[in-house]
């Protein structure tokens, strides 16, 4: 997961940084720091790991580098059913 799906994964399940924060664990502040960035995530690996999983269970799809037709990285909305 790299800064830009990290905004674009909140986004697209209409998450609040406030309720990410809540639902990863993971501070207000870092997620704020985080995503004020640009490029990979510099964090440690259980935060990004929580941030991860809280975006997923919400329905995020993370797409690797290479996992798409335009071979970028991104997200997308996990299909209904």
């Amino acid at each position: 997961m790299n800064c830009a799906q990290l905004r674009a994964g909140r986004a697209l399940v209409r998450m609040t940084q406030v309720e990410l924060a809540a639902a990863s664990g993971v501070s207000h502040a870092t997620i704020k720091r985080l995503e004020a960035m640009d490029g990979e995530l510099v964090a440690n690996r259980a935060t990004l790991a929580a941030l991860q999983r809280a975006l997923e269970e919400a329905g995020v799809v993370f797409i690797a580098k290479g996992d798409n037709a335009e071979g970028d990285e991104g997200v997308r909305l996990r299909s209904a059913g």
